[in-house]
């Protein structure tokens, strides 16, 4: 008690001085790096590159987790999700596990006096453990109007504040019961206004594959990126107009990379790795990039370093001050995989250093991952011509149904296309990779090194049920949501 009392001393005395920074955190859904500023030649992304001169661009950042729930209970609580129990989706029965949930970001900072918000979606379990001042619900792929609301709450907030900013762009539109025209709106509501045409936008470099209706698919999710850059655009207007950014810690990142094969629900590069920007006033400076191993783990801690809170203990993140040079940061960083919905079961973990990658597949050989994301069906392309038996047709075959480990070369292959585990030439890295893999499971006491770890949460592996009400209120809005793409 003595403690807790100290503690919102502590915070009452520092809004007093008016030394608290304000919060903002903003999310993209399935959004990789098809951003201007990291490279991609394609997109048109103004806001977002904007945003990127204004701090630190982050290189090397990913997510603990390729799969929306867990990977934003890592952002919320510091932990990876098979240490805070958000093992896969809310509506797959998965939630936090009991000591973590007084810890979450939103409870957090509003013990220590701030006013708190989120927009848009929330996805992990259960919802008291994110003490939200304010649930500012709508259509967030509605830019004007969900920013318009975001812009309310800037100028009516009395106290430092937290809002945690979620667009839902971009994700697929819903896929039950009955998909829409387009898996990604061209436009939506007119935004945005110039759409890109099929022949503007390349394949994606972790598949290369252009054939059938995949570019199609890829140029309609190059829009619902463009959309979200617009949304970033009007959000920091409202921040600005409403006084606060100079205070403001703002934080941006991607929750994973694309819904397509070898993109989300993988741990492959294409779903782990994910855009990071951070500014930080008065402590980072603008335009500064970072190739230092950074993960959503960090989030929690930063946003703590950064108000003057003291952190939890058994944090397995750490904060993102010292990541100008790199070597400051980790070595060593880890991403995993459980569960997306409640099956299959197919958990995955893997390590990379500053060049080569490891990807433990823990039950290859007695099952297989998902075959297919969000209604991509690229894979099937991948398995006849032109890509059969070619290097892009062997990478997803080998993703579709896993050796144990797998081995990359970051550098010369940053797409992991050509798998090294099995060359003698590679025996000494791969002891070096597996023994590190090993030591941070050991870490952070992953329930899966015993055999009754793994039949616990085999256990845990059922088809998703959903009750009649729900699959008819799911139709109604994704009719609605239909009829509102122009």
């Amino acid at each position: 008690m003595m403690i807790r009392s100290l503690f919102v001393l502590f915070s009452f005395s520092s809004m007093l001085l008016g030394s608290s920074p304000n919060v903002l955190l903003i999310t993209a859904d399935d959004l990789g790096l098809q951003l201007g500023c990291y490279g991609d030649k394609a997109v048109r992304t103004p806001h977002l590159d904007a945003l990127a001169k204004r701090g630190r661009l982050f290189e090397n950042a990913y997510v603990a987790q390729a799969s929306c729930s867990p990977s934003r209970s890592a952002m919320f609580t510091g932990m990876y999700p098979h240490s805070n129990g958000q093992y896969g989706l809310v509506n797959g029965g998965f939630e936090l596990h009991e000591p973590l949930r007084q810890q979450t970001i939103p409870a957090l900072l509003k013990q220590a006096g701030y006013e708190t918000a989120i927009l848009g979606k929330l996805h992990v379990a259960p919802e008291a453990s994110f003490p939200f001042d304010q649930r500012l619900r709508g259509d967030t792929r509605d830019v004007k109007s969900a920013t318009a609301m975001a812009g309310k709450f800037l100028r009516e907030v009395k106290g430092p504040f937290f809002l945690m900013a979620n667009f839902s762009d971009p994700h697929v539109l819903g896929l039950s019961p009955r998909p829409p025209k387009e898996a990604f709106p061209t436009q939506y509501l007119g935004v945005p206004e110039t759409p890109l045409k099929v022949g503007e936008v390349p394949p994606f470099p972790f598949q290369l594959i252009e054939t059938q209706e995949q570019p199609e698919r890829v140029t309609q999710y190059y829009n619902a990126v463009m959309r979200f850059d617009a949304a970033v655009g009007l959000l920091m207007a409202e921040l600005e107009a409403s006084g606060h950014a100079e205070n403001t810690l703002i934080l941006f990142v991607g929750d994973h990379g694309p819904p397509f094969f070898r993109g989300k629900t993988s741990c492959y590069e294409g779903g782990v790795r994910v855009p990071m920007m951070v500014v930080w006033p008065e402590v980072f400076k603008a335009d500064e990039r970072s190739a230092a191993l950074v993960s959503t783990v960090d989030l929690l801690p930063t946003i703590l370093d950064a108000t003057a809170l003291p952190l939890p203990t058994g944090l397995q993140g750490k904060s993102l001050r010292h990541t100008l040079d790199e070597k400051q940061h980790r070595e060593y960083l880890a991403t995993e995989f459980q569960f997306h919905g409640s099956m299959p079961f197919f958990p995955r973990r893997s390590i990379r250093d500053a060049r080569y990658k490891l990807i433990h597949n823990l039950r290859a050989g007695e099952a297989k991952p998902t075959q297919a994301v969000d209604g991509d069906v690229s894979l099937s392309m991948a398995r006849e011509a032109p890509y059969a038996g070619t290097r892009v047709g062997q990478a997803f075959e080998r993703a579709a149904n896993p050796p144990e480990f797998e081995l990359y070369d970051l550098q010369s292959d940053p797409w992991e296309f050509d798998e090294l585990s099995s060359k003698p030439e590679q025996a000494e890295l791969l002891a070096r990779m597996k023994s590190a893999l090993l030591a941070w499971r050991e870490e952070t006491s992953d329930p899966l090194l015993s055999k009754e770890g793994m039949a616990n949460m085999k256990a845990m592996e059922k088809p998703m049920t959903h009750r009649a009400g729900n699959k008819k209120r799911a139709g109604a809005a994704a009719k609605k949501e239909e009829k509102k793409v122009n």
